[in-house]
């Protein structure tokens, strides 16, 4: 159960090697949690990712995750929930893709839809029902600021996100008053190892922002988290901006 700061003792990492996930798994560890699952594709990645937690003083484990293979979720996330109340899931599964490639293969633009929309859609639902039938817990799930208004530069992963931070927000309706929380994360431009090589974006913030943005919202239980927090505003205004002006901005 959580603590009465809304800090979990058991953790799920759905991404087990995402940067963001695992900065969000170390800041609550040194808070409280103890035990942590991280899902993910078997690889020397993975289980460097629980060694190092595991010196944090966690009890780690690692469990076979593949976003692309939905049919498998059922069977992978029940056997998580079968050894124990998960007090929070961490959705951070995701890939950015590469506009101008996946623009000429459709293929490759499915494979960020299907990672990022239904691989979620899917691994949600289920952690969703797993922590309403225990009851309690919080499913805090990694959108984005692209999500908010799709960009020449990256619509086909801001299409993603738009369509998965949508189903999150429902998600947390439909869930409201169960004991269940949802919280949608919106960070903007993260350094990190998915956009190393890429020109930095303004506002851009660090893993370790997010992590810390994270905590502040379960103990808050707020529903939607922006990072850093200014960005709020200036979605808000790009969301406003006519069509045929936003098309020539350097955004």
């Amino acid at each position: 159960m959580k603590d009465a700061f809304g800090i979990p003792q058991s953790l799920l990492v759905l991404g087990g090697t995402s940067d963001i996930g695992l900065a969000t798994a170390r800041r609550l560890i040194a808070r409280r949690t103890r035990t942590v699952w991280l899902a993910g594709r078997p690889s020397p990645a993975l289980e460097r990712s629980a060694d190092g937690l595991r010196a944090l003083g966690a009890e780690v484990r690692t469990v076979a995750f593949d976003a692309l293979d939905p049919d498998s979720h059922e069977s992978v996330l029940g056997k998580v929930f079968a050894e124990g109340d998960i007090d929070m899931v961490l959705l951070a599964f995701g890939i950015l893709g590469d506009q101008a490639h996946d623009e000429r293969d459709p293929s490759a633009a499915v494979r960020v839809a299907q990672t990022n929309y239904t691989g979620a859609v899917s691994a949600g639902l289920i952690s969703a029902r797993a922590l309403q039938a225990q009851g309690h817990g919080s499913l805090v799930v990694l959108s984005s600021v692209a999500g908010e208004r799709a960009r020449r530069a990256n619509f086909i992963y801001g299409s993603s996100k738009a369509g998965l931070d949508a189903f999150a927000q429902g998600l947390g309706d439909a869930l409201h008053g169960t004991g269940v929380h949802v919280m949608v994360v919106r960070p903007g431009f993260v350094r990190s190892k998915m956009t190393a090589g890429l020109a930095e974006a303004p506002l851009a913030t660090t893993p370790q922002a997010v992590a810390a943005a994270v905590e502040l919202g379960l103990r808050r239980r707020s529903e939607t988290v922006w990072v850093p927090g200014t960005l709020r505003m200036v979605m808000s205004a790009l969301r406003h901006v006519p069509r045929a002006v936003f098309r020539r901005l350097p955004v």
